[in-house]
């Protein structure tokens, strides 16, 4: 159990407020800069580079497009070219180097309407196989070349594992609510752990190590309070076992503890998967309207961006993550 006085602390280090509305934040990689993406009143995209120095987020770069961006990864993309893939409310795919921000260096129609949520893998030095990006309501694992899944979530509860290899359906559940969000704990292992977060404040934890023939893989609901709705799930980059959500304004940091053994056999002797706990570490509550997006920095433990529907983007520190 973890004392009180050496509990994580969730500090939000800068503040800042944006004209239009916000949708997503991603820190661009090996630096101190991060990206938001948004939607002007006259419907057209946002996107702003700003700069972490003495305390303040600094512009950088300022560019606006023709359709509303709703989300960004750099996940494809190498170290090298840190290349931005967005989706956007037109329904197109862009990659765009942010040092010629003037057009897109790859542009597809990915679809009819609005691209709701979009992911890489084979970028960052991070995971096998060829670079690939994802659109939809989504997350990818990229564990080796031969290892590659999609897992998507749905308004109606609905979570679907897609393996790529064979193009099928390798698994799929039902989370009794809307899902917002899904992410893998990690994108250069064996699928090991799946967080869903959804409606009315909840998340559900998935083992994904062993799945049994008729009863999928174990899990574990959880509900944070005074949340709403859970927006989005972050992992700690350089802890797997600790992430944060976001719901009506507030954070919440969990932990996952794993069980004695994580196999157990069925009466008929089949393997199945055994769950283990979580535990809240921390909350804070941050803005008066949801915190929609986050991004863990991958360089500086502890540092995580956010964005809210209160046109704030906000930079926070949370400590003591290395003691855990």
């Amino acid at each position: 159990m973890v004392e009180a006085l050496d509990k994580p602390q969730i500090i939000a280090h800068i503040e800042k407020s944006v004209n239009y509305t916000l949708f997503d934040v991603k820190w661009l990689p090996c630096s101190a800069k991060l990206v938001v993406l948004g939607s002007h009143p006259k419907d057209t995209g946002a996107l702003q580079l700003y700069e972490v120095s003495k305390g303040e987020l600094k512009q950088v770069l300022e560019s606006e497009k023709r359709h509303s961006f709703k989300c960004g990864t750099f996940g494809a993309s190498s170290l090298h070219k840190r290349r931005l893939a967005t989706g956007d409310f037109g329904g197109r795919l862009n990659i765009w180097d942010l040092e010629h921000i003037a057009a897109p260096v790859y542009s597809a129609k990915a679809h009819d309407v609005i691209v709701n949520a979009i992911d890489g893998c084979g970028g960052l030095g991070i995971g096998g196989g060829a670079p690939e990006l994802v659109t939809g309501s989504r997350d990818g694992n990229s564990f080796s070349d031969t290892e590659r899944c999609v897992c998507a979530g749905y308004d109606n509860g609905d979570i679907k594992l897609f393996d790529l290899r064979t193009m099928s359906l390798r698994w799929e559940t039902n989370a009794k609510n809307g899902v917002c969000c899904v992410e893998f704990d990690r994108k250069d292992i064996p699928m090991n752990k799946l967080v869903a977060t959804t409606l009315e404040s909840k998340f559900s934890v998935y083992d994904l190590r062993t799945q049994h023939p008729t009863k999928g893989f174990a899990a574990l609901t959880e509900k944070a309070l005074k949340a709403h709705t859970l927006w989005c799930v972050r992992h700690l980059p350089q802890n797997r076992d600790i992430f944060m959500t976001s719901g009506s304004g507030t954070l919440h940091l969990w932990k996952y503890s794993y069980p004695d053994h994580r196999v157990k056999e069925d009466d008929s002797g089949k393997k199945m998967g055994v769950v283990g706990s979580v535990s809240l570490l921390q909350n804070v509550t941050l803005a008066t309207q949801p915190i929609s997006s986050m991004d863990w920095s991958p360089d500086k433990e502890g540092l995580l961006a956010c964005c809210s529907f209160d046109q704030t983007v906000r930079v926070c520190i949370v400590t003591k993550l290395a003691r855990i």
